[in-house]
């Protein structure tokens, strides 16, 4: 454990880019898989199709390739991050959110969001249909009537498997460091070569601390869903 006391506050800035992309991206993945069930559940054939075809497509794509084509492929049509360039200074040290930060949580937001999306169109899909076709016998709109009547109820009934959704997402930040973000995995892959005989400790300890952030989530969604709770 001694490599890993040593060495606790190049850990932590590890731990605090794994935080940055789960939280980023998991903001941007809840938006986005939000509209994608929207989309599915709409009135029109167009939107549909569209959204049943992107949740096919990146659930049976592997994270990794997902964020590849972003890291590698997106610069040659011209999608590029280059204008990313922000340095966040901390007592153990800078993170620099650069273009390649920027890829891989562009990555992990359009990857998550079609679980999201297929999360929430349970939720949707619980929701009795009489109360969407009263709001829309009294003249509101279709948009009215997810605001207002349909996505409020279908996110108290999915909080469950969200929470689930983002407890993979912050395990799959992981992938990010295979294309250079300096999370937790490639610090973990530091600290063995520094010490080798040291790694069942150091497994130990990282597997301890992502347990402990998964841990956080549960409660954090125990908690919201107690809140939310309809007697």
């Amino acid at each position: 454990m001694d490599v890993v006391w040593e060495h606790r506050e190049a850990i932590a800035l590890a731990f605090a880019y794994t935080v940055l992309l789960f939280l980023i991206a998991g903001v941007g993945s809840t938006i986005l898989g939000t509209l994608l069930a929207g989309m599915r559940v709409g009135p029109i054939p167009v939107l549909r199709w569209a959204g049943a075809g992107y949740v096919t497509l990146v659930r049976n794509t592997p994270l990794v390739i997902v964020i590849i084509f972003f890291r590698y492929a997106a610069p040659k049509i011209d999608l590029k991050f280059n204008f990313i360039d922000v340095v966040i200074p901390t007592g153990a040290g800078d993170i620099r959110l650069n273009n390649i930060f920027a890829a891989c949580t562009v990555g992990l937001t359009m990857y998550t969001a079609a679980f999201v999306c297929e999360a929430l169109r349970s939720g949707i899909n619980a929701v009795p249909l009489g109360q969407a076709e009263a709001a829309r016998a009294v003249g509101m709109p279709f948009g009215g009537v997810m605001r207002h009547v349909v996505l409020p109820q279908a996110f108290r009934a999915s909080i469950p498997p969200l929470a689930n959704v983002q407890i993979a997402l912050i395990k799959n930040t992981t992938v990010a460091g295979a294309l250079g973000v300096a999370e937790a995995f490639v610090r973990m892959r530091g600290l063995i070569n520094i010490d080798a005989t040291a790694r069942i400790p150091i497994f130990i300890a990282f597997a301890a601390i992502f347990v402990v952030l998964v841990e956080i989530i549960s409660f954090a969604a125990h908690r919201l869903e107690r809140r939310v709770r309809v007697a």
